[in-house]
């Protein structure tokens, strides 16, 4: 089961929305096949595993081990209960209980009814582990949510002002004409694009946009760039800014009656909605007079998006950890100081993995 749980992690960032699945089949103690699911429509991990075996007469002796609870039903690909029954394998073990009520338990009914020898819950800690994000939209309703920033050593995340915090240029412009702040080195920053490659999306506040002027990207790593959410609830933030590049799709969160305000004051013959499409950018509304962390959750939810990075700043990170809406902090601590300027988010969690990357400390925490 280990084995299927490290093959299930090469899937991860390509299988969206579908879960991480690992599968090994074993005879006599061998290891004669295996496979894992790496992009939503293709095969899932049983039958790339089953397809790898090269003596197909040695599955009706064989045992097929599998992460999560075979499928029952006809999705994009045929259901793999039906595959591993057709197959005439008779020893069955698997690690958790797809929580999708589309499969839960149903996989493992027909299995049992077919007359597999079932072996259930083998590693399911770890097995339930490696889907936690899938776990988490079925079960909670909500992505999966990290919380991510880079303090300095005396616990500020940015200084007490830069230049592209002065007043705008002309049209309210963003300014290009100064580097960022860095507070951690260029491989922390690599890691940071690896993780953007492995979830489905991220979002920051207004304030950061216009004073970094991020892309959200990953063009430091090799992957898909996240689905970028913006808040911008009275849309200040400038057309020309890098997160309306049309690189990635942009979902921007405005307040329920600042659309209608822009639409009337934008000079233009063709339509808000239709320009910003051609654009690659969606607008949602929520109302800004209520809790707003747990609106954008129900909103990420409806896109059916498994996980979101919380980039910043601040008082965006702070109302999802005053809102109890987080699992995950990655938290980089810097070896500079700026003695003034916006202070680092309080946060409350357990401390699961810490790790010195160069001059720099990472530290991953856990809401337990």
């Amino acid at each position: 089961m280990l084995r299927c749980i490290q093959l299930a992690k090469n899937g991860l960032g390509t299988t969206y929305p579908n879960p991480l699945v690992g599968s090994v089949i074993v005879h006599k103690n061998k290891i004669i096949g295996e496979g894992w699911h790496y992009k939503s429509g293709k095969p899932h991990a049983e039958v790339n595993a089953i397809n790898s075996v090269k003596n197909k007469t040695l599955l009706e002796e064989a045992t097929i081990y599998v992460s999560l609870e075979p499928c029952s039903h006809f999705g994009k690909t045929p259901p793999c209960a039906n595959l591993i029954i057709e197959k005439g394998i008779k020893n069955v073990v698997i690690g958790s209980v797809d929580p999708n009520p589309k499969v839960t338990g149903n996989g493992i009914n027909l299995l049992k009814e077919s007359g597999c020898n079932l072996i259930e819950g083998v590693l399911q800690k770890e097995c339930n582990q490696l889907n936690k994000r899938f776990f988490t939209i079925h079960q909670k309703k909500r992505p999966y949510i990290i919380l991510k920033w880079a303090e300095t050593g005396d616990g500020f995340i940015a200084p007490k002002e830069t230049i592209n915090r002065l007043p705008h240029l002309e049209k309210n412009e963003i300014r290009n004409d100064t580097a960022p702040v860095w507070i951690t080195n260029p491989i922390s920053r690599q890691l940071v694009h690896k993780w953007r490659a492995e979830e489905q999306s991220i979002l920051v506040g207004t304030q950061t946009v216009i004073d970094d002027n991020p892309s959200l990207t990953t063009r430091d790593w090799q992957g898909n760039s996240p689905i970028r959410f913006v808040i911008d609830r009275n849309l200040r933030i400038p057309e020309n800014a890098s997160v309306f590049d049309g690189s990635v799709k942009t979902i921007v969160i405005v307040d329920k009656d600042a659309v209608i305000s822009t639409f009337l004051q934008a000079q233009c013959t063709t339509p808000l909605n239709d320009r910003l499409t051609e654009k690659n950018i969606l607008i949602e509304t929520i109302n800004f007079s209520k809790e707003i962390a747990t609106q954008i959750c129900d909103l990420i939810y409806r896109y059916n998006i498994q996980s979101i990075i919380i980039e910043g700043g601040a008082k965006t990170l702070q109302s999802f950890i005053d809102a109890n809406l987080w699992d995950e902090a990655r938290v980089f601590t810097g070896n500079n100081a700026f003695k003034e300027g916006t202070k680092a988010p309080v946060l409350r969690g357990s401390l699961s993995f810490e790790e010195k990357i160069n001059q720099d400390i990472l530290r991953i925490y856990t809401n337990d």
